[in-house]
């Protein structure tokens, strides 16, 4: 690793806030794809549509069933995966700094929970794909999907079996799946966003995992860190706009590197004497 980079990270051995913030990435480092490509379209009737359109309200309140058929086979794709090095990096980096680290993902994998991270320390800012909650917005509460209800292959049908597992254990209604569509926006109980801002203000060091900068509130998170003089490293494997800001601000770093081999390296030296 870079000696400069070396040296940057020697100064939060002991102090500091670490923030890391994670996308697909590190999720594909795990053979998760993207679902924004040829692995999200999903075809019904006699049209085929792509995930912005699928993982919509708009077309959730149209066809209900049918973005629930896509999403148990995102959860069934999810559920198959399991976590990669760099995802146990970063339970060691919780495990470490404690109250010095905060872990915000785009991911609705649920993979960062699954390797150790706690709820507590993980800002899951898009939800989670294994997580439910009532459409009718009856209740905030979120709810675990049934474990009678599996993920689905692409050609299964959603049944009544589904229909009754899905409904809102409160009221009864149709359930939802516990993730932000596109054209909703950001709140504080569901998704964090006071939150992660506020995290981002009190952050001195930043890893970004993974993501090119697609989605609202990263942008934020990285550009309130960026303006208030923090350290800012970048790790994926394309240049991208957070790299670009990490480059520019002159105390930055690209490490282009898959992330399962980079965060163990970068938690070697923060954790190492």
């Amino acid at each position: 690793m870079d000696q400069q980079l070396i040296d940057a990270l020697a100064q939060f051995k002991q102090q500091g806030k670490i923030t890391v913030m994670t996308g697909a990435g590190i999720s594909a480092e795990s053979g998760i794809p993207t679902f924004r490509g040829p692995e999200g379209y999903w075809t019904f009737g006699s049209k085929e549509y792509h995930p912005q359109e699928m993982a919509t309200f708009h077309m959730l309140s149209q066809y209900p069933e049918e973005v629930w058929r896509w999403y148990l086979y995102r959860m069934g794709v999810c559920r198959s995966a399991e976590p990669n090095p760099g995802h146990f990096a970063l339970v060691d980096m919780e495990a470490e700094f404690g109250d010095r680290f905060t872990l915000i993902t785009q991911n609705i994998d649920g993979l960062h929970l699954r390797a150790g991270n706690s709820l507590e320390k993980t800002m899951q800012i898009h939800g989670n794909v294994s997580y439910m909650r009532c459409l009718e917005e009856c209740t905030p509460e979120v709810y675990p999907i049934p474990e009678e209800v599996p993920g689905k292959a692409k050609e299964d049908p959603f049944t009544e079996y589904d229909r009754h597992y899905l409904r809102c254990p409160r009221c009864g209604s149709m359930s939802r799946p516990h993730i932000l569509l596109f054209d909703e926006s950001y709140n504080e109980h569901h998704y964090h966003f006071h939150s992660a801002l506020e995290a981002a203000q009190k952050t001195d060091l930043l890893i970004i995992v993974g993501t090119a900068g697609a989605t609202n509130l990263p942008n934020q998170v990285a550009m309130a860190v960026y303006q208030q003089g923090g350290t800012i490293i970048d790790i994926n494997i394309e240049e991208n706009t957070f790299s670009d800001m990490a480059l520019r601000s002159g105390r930055g770093f690209f490490v282009q590197k898959p992330s399962g081999q980079a965060l163990p390296e970068i938690f070697e030296i923060l954790a190492g004497d």
